[in-house]
Order: structure tokens, then C-alpha cells, then sequence
């Protein structure tokens, strides 16, 4: 069968402290869907038909609990269990109570060398008949579809290692897209991978991290739901990262937010399809300015 890729990142699930703040967060600002099925120690994101995107345990971690990485089908799941096994690289099969628990048809359980949790799915529930109901007013829909639930800038422990591991086990492509002069005049440069036509579903190498994510990226197909969000945060007073602004790299109009677990969150329109060839840029197209470096750097 060749080498198996992913598809997707598909779901995220995240430790959360103070899931009142989240709910109104998630809701009222970017407008995503809350619901819960009554489980008592979790509640759900909906972002469009599927059963959730993002998954909120109300565990206090306030991190990265597990990326949720789709293949396309029950061959393709077994073949990557061989590819995997090929690599030396271990993994557990989910059983069915732990498959149900993610609505999928069935999942593994990892770890990649940066210590974070990923988990690699088959079947995802999507209910055509549950319309998504947004939080909050919308001028148009979250961008997921083939491009999957958005991306995330993840840790590392040294990014040739995370490199190997997201293109070789999961069979992804990318490379540095940007080396970015830092206020500190340190150098950034992430490595952004992609496995469909979003430009990046994973990246990685932006330094030190206390968590396990830097930031979630989603995205909108209308630019004035990014306006409004925008709007909505600065009336709140939700302390910002980045002010709105236009990436260089995958051409994304967006801005950053600290989300209430302390990470951040992105929030965009209008990127580009994946570049299927390497280059990289050293500053952004226009704004994003930098205003959180003392939260940049708690991360």
C-alpha cells in the first residue's frame, strides 16, 4: 500500500480549569457550539456536523490533552499499525469503550517525541441530521471540511526528531516556512507540516514551551466573523498575543487570543492552500504586533 498519511488532524481534546470562562469564551466570542451529553467531566465544541472538534475535560490541567489525527478507513487504519511497527515506534490500540468515548469507529494511542499525546482514528461520528448552532451570530461557517479542524503549534524535544516522526509515522510534508526576528533578537523558525490542503495541521520548533501547545489556529470563510471575534475580544478586554494582522507564509487574516487556560488561540480567514513546495519569509505581510511577549514566554 506505500506509506500511510493522514488525512486530518480531526479532533483535539484540552484539560480545562475554569470551563464557565470557556463556554462564554468559545461561545459569545468565536462562536462555537457547547454542548454536553450529560457525562458530568467533559463537554464538547461543535465547530459543524461532526460530534465535537475539541473535547473539554474539566480536569484543571489547562494544556494539550491528545491531537486526534484521521486516516481514511479501516485498511488504511491497520496498514498504519504496520507502519508504525515497522518504525519502532509504540502504540496501543484503543479498546471499544475508549473508541466509543471519542465517537470514532477506532482509535491508537501515542506518543509523539515531544511527549504529546496523539491518538490515530477511523470513522468519525457526524450527525447530518444536528445542524451546528453557532454561540454566537455568524457572517458565515468555520473553514473545516478536507482542511480538518485548523492546526496547532505544538512542543517539541528538538524539532528533527518531531520532524521524522509527523513525516515518516504519519506521513506528512513541509518544512520551515518562516525565520522570524524575536523583540529578544532570538530567531524562530517552526517547522509547518500539512497533510491536506490547509497549509499546516501541525507545527512545531517555536521554542520553549511549559505546555504542550502554544496555540490552536481556526478558521472562518468570511473575513467579518474575524472582525467581529476581534471586536468582541477587545470589549472584553481578553488580553491579545497578536493583533490582526496577515501571515506571509499561508496568507491567513487573523489575530491571537489567550484563551482562559492560558494558551492561545488564532483565529482567521482567507488562507492559502498548502504549498507543495518549500520557501520561507522573514516578516508577515502587515500588522500582527506583537503586545503578550510576557505570555508568549510563560508558555
Amino acid at each position: 500500500m506505500g506509506q500511510i498519511g493522514v488525512t486530518e488532524l480531526g479532533y483535539i481534546g484540552i484539560g480545562v480549569q475554569d470551563a464557565g470562562a470557556w463556554e462564554r469564551f468559545a461561545g459569545d466570542i468565536l462562536g462555537m457550539e457547547w454542548a454536553d451529553d450529560g457525562e458530568g467531566d467533559r463537554s464538547y465544541l461543535r465547530m459543524d456536523y461532526w460530534h465535537h472538534r475539541i473535547v473539554m475535560h474539566h480536569d484543571g490541567s489547562d494544556d494539550l490533552l491528545y491531537s486526534g489525527y484521521r486516516v481514511a478507513g479501516p485498511d488504511e487504519f491497520e496498514a498504519m499499525q504496520r507502519q508504525l511497527s515497522d518504525l519502532g515506534i509504540d502504540y496501543r490500540l484503543g479498546t471499544s469503550e475508549e473508541a466509543h468515548e471519542r465517537r470514532v469507529l477506532a482509535v491508537l494511542k501515542l506518543r509523539d517525541p515531544g511527549g504529546v499525546p496523539v491518538e490515530i482514528f477511523h470513522g468519525p461520528e457526524v450527525d447530518g441530521a444536528r445542524p451546528y448552532r453557532p454561540g454566537r451570530g455568524m457572517h458565515g461557517r468555520f473553514s473545516t471540511g478536507a482542511g480538518g479542524l485548523g492546526h496547532i503549534v505544538i512542543r517539541d524535544n528538538g524539532p528533527d526528531a518531531s520532524y521524522q516522526f509527523y513525516t515518516r509515522a504519519l506521513g506528512m510534508r513541509g518544512s520551515v516556512e518562516a525565520r522570524i526576528p524575536l523583540p529578544n533578537g532570538a530567531i524562530q523558525q517552526p517547522t509547518f507540516l500539512h497533510c491536506n490542503e490547509r497549509d499546516h495541521s501541525v507545527a512545531f520548533g517555536a521554542g520553549p514551551m511549559r505546555r504542550r501547545i502554544h496555540h490552536l489556529m481556526v478558521e472562518v470563510d468570511s473575513q467579518d466573523d474575524v472582525g467581529l471575534a476581534y471586536d468582541l475580544v477587545r470589549k472584553a478586554e481578553v488580553p491579545l498575543l497578536m493583533t490582526l494582522g496577515k501571515h506571509a507564509n499561508d496568507d491567513m487574516l487573523s489575530f491571537y487570543v489567550q484563551t482562559p487556560s492560558g494558551w492561545f488561540l488564532e483565529y482567521g480567514s482567507g488562507g492559502r492552500k498548502a504549498n507543495q513546495q518549500s520557501e520561507y519569509c522573514t516578516r508577515d505581510s502587515w500588522g500582527h504586533e506583537l503586545v503578550g511577549m510576557p505570555l508568549l514566554f510563560d508558555l
